[in-house]
């Protein structure tokens, strides 16, 4: 028991107070123009013991604007899943389909997703007030799912040939060989997919939102920067930090749970 709480808590509390001491150090000598931990507090405290405060568009508490934020990933994440999880399949199932396709996901998937959201508002110019929604879902989408694809399609292609072999003996269909052999032993693949896509989702958004300046994490960000308020700044790349962190373990428990079952 000794050890656990040596290992969970006392470790990484002495990780954050290294950081938190060479901020301060770095504050006070060779970066003056960089708020020090207390600085940061005193400035921020309203956006964090009123974490939900509206007092206008730009103005509101840090959870609020993360919440803005979450709701958009949530979108995008669950579009990136729907097209990339099939397309997986696809690729590690066909030898003439990755030859079409490979390339092109190799072409597209290292483009960063400051390219892709002049794209996504340019295809969705039409939609009015809401192109900005639609671009940032397009570019989520299309950032996220390049894990799930590539991670899917190895799965699949992992897949022993003695299992696809019982279910011919078994005489199965191709929707119960999928779902009874390919889904269940691709599973720990499509996980680890599934959760590189959300770590990039949600850096996805927080540049999306830099870029059309909607109310979020990232624009909450881009506009202390702009003001020239570095204490908010810092708040921002905690709290961005902080929610990719806590969304990463979550993904973590859902892993190990679907694993047990």
């Amino acid at each position: 028991m000794k050890s656990f709480k040596f290992d969970w808590l006392v470790l990484p509390l002495i990780g954050f107070a290294a950081v938190l001491a060479l901020w301060s150090f770095s504050s006070r000598t060779w970066a003056t123009n960089l708020p020090s931990p207390t600085q940061t507090w005193i400035a921020s405290r309203d956006y964090v013991l009123e974490p939900f405060a509206k007092r206008g568009e730009m103005d509101q508490g840090i959870l609020r604007f993360t919440w803005y934020s979450l709701i958009l990933v949530a979108q995008g994440y669950a579009i990136a899943l729907i097209v990339g999880t099939p397309l997986g399949f696809c690729l590690g199932l066909s030898k003439t389909f990755t030859k079409i396709m490979d390339p092109i996901i190799q072409i597209l998937r290292p483009v960063s997703p400051l390219a892709w959201l002049p794209l996504g508002l340019v295809l969705f110019m039409n939609a009015g007030k809401e192109a900005g929604t639609y671009g940032a879902l397009f570019t989520i989408a299309v950032c996220a799912m390049w894990p799930t694809v590539l991670n899917t399609a190895v799965g699949v292609r992992a897949v022993p040939q003695d299992f696809l072999n019982v279910g011919k003996v078994l005489k199965l269909s191709r929707f119960k060989t999928l779902t009874k052999i390919l889904i269940p032993a691709t599973l720990p693949y499509m996980f680890t997919g599934f959760r590189l896509s959300l770590g990039i989702a949600w850096l996805a958004i927080v540049a999306a939102e830099m870029l059309t300046g909607r109310p979020g994490a990232g624009g909450f960000l881009w506009q202390e920067y702009n003001a020239l308020i570095y204490e908010h700044i810092i708040l921002s790349i905690i709290t961005i930090g902080f929610v990719g962190f806590i969304l990463d373990r979550l993904m973590s428990l859902l892993e190990r749970r679907f694993k047990s079952v």
